[in-house]
């Protein structure tokens, strides 16, 4: 991967009447020659929502982003999601959108939601068209339930955060952030741990489940404060490679957070399908093989945030593919919402 150039949204830039940030997902759609950008707004500050963009770039500079149009996500009954505190009031189903992809068939959205676990409620990817009205939701395995008594099941914010079709469109790849609670504690600076990526075909039928090995979160915190190290995003090369990007946060002493984001392309071949295994510890399997493709904090930029969405984009004037990668900003004042393109080197 080779950084062409990098380009950035003011903070809390409005547009169409919404206020633009927490953008956790991004996909190039070819059809329309543009692209889609989900936030992971809560329905908090607007409904839950994505973008379209026109992004202008070659091999040699990232020249523009344009946002183009603003959509708004369905539930099943046609409304808007609802906030949390909406949803205490009024049900349905409080959304933490973080992953979009185009449908390589008819140009419909595939996004995928953490869920919330003191809500109960589970995660889940669901089927829009262009429009945002709900088609479907992709069906589950009752692992990725939120079960009352907490034994099991994902834990909260650590769940559905990476999707990406396979390149035949005929299959999706799901990544769980972190461990589920079944198996196994969080990474810490010390210690990796084991999280799960399935794949699915388009009816919800498993095609396989793996244990993706975490590093260990790459700095320790402050005294008292927050890390962590997950994967942010995924994107299918084939139907045995995967790209994945593990993001990790790290909060000093004074209350400041340093983003670490290494990239790695990983292979099915010789993993164990863990479909199967209730639980990871104790278990007998072999995980998914790892190679590093790039540590962003090594290109020495300006600042590296909080990368969450990874895609594919055009073909460039060289013939290599092109790869656009962006940052949840997280709606807040101390962070920014970065565009980093990259050249795809065969």
């Amino acid at each position: 991967m080779r950084l062409i150039g990098e380009q950035r949204l003011p903070w809390r830039v409005q547009f169409q009447g919404t206020m633009v940030g927490g953008l956790s997902g991004i996909d190039y759609d070819a059809a329309r020659g543009d692209w889609v950008m989900i936030s992971d707004d809560r329905s908090e500050h607007n409904p839950a929502r994505y973008y379209r963009a026109r992004l202008a770039y070659d091999d040699k500079s990232f020249k523009s982003v344009e946002l183009t149009s603003v959509v708004t996500l369905l539930q099943p009954d046609g409304k808007a999601y609802p906030s949390k505190e909406n949803f205490k009031r009024h049900g349905g189903v409080v959304p933490d959108l973080e992953s979009a992809r185009v449908d390589p068939r008819d140009g419909s959205i595939w996004y995928s939601s953490e869920g919330d676990v003191p809500a109960r409620l589970p995660p889940f990817v669901r089927h829009a068209k262009a429009d945002g009205a709900f088609l479907s939701e992709l069906p589950l395995p009752a692992m990725f339930n939120v079960p009352a008594d907490g034994k099991s099941g994902p834990r909260n914010n650590q769940s559905f955060e990476g999707l990406s079709f396979s390149p035949d469109g005929n299959s999706l790849w799901v990544s769980m952030e972190g461990p589920m609670i079944q198996d196994g504690a969080l990474p810490d600076p010390r210690t990796g741990a084991f999280t799960r990526i399935t794949h699915f075909e388009r009816d919800g039928n498993v095609l396989g489940q793996f244990a993706y090995p975490l590093d260990a979160i790459p700095a320790s915190p402050g005294q008292g404060k927050f890390a962590d190290n997950g994967i942010s995003e995924i994107l299918a090369l084939s139907e045995s490679r995967v790209l994945v990007m593990e993001r990790s946060g790290v909060q000093a002493d004074d209350g400041s957070f340093q983003d670490f984001v290494r990239i790695y392309e990983i292979t099915t071949d010789g993993a164990t399908d863990i479909r199967n295994l209730a639980t990871l510890k104790g278990s007998a399997y072999t995980p998914l093989k790892k190679r590093l493709v790039l540590d962003v904090n090594e290109l020495k930029l300006p600042r590296v945030d909080n990368l969450e969405g990874i895609s594919l984009g055009p073909v460039l004037p060289n013939g290599h593919a092109s790869l656009v990668l962006v940052s949840d900003d997280n709606f807040g004042k101390d962070q920014v919402t970065q565009l980093l393109l990259f050249e795809l080197i065969p």
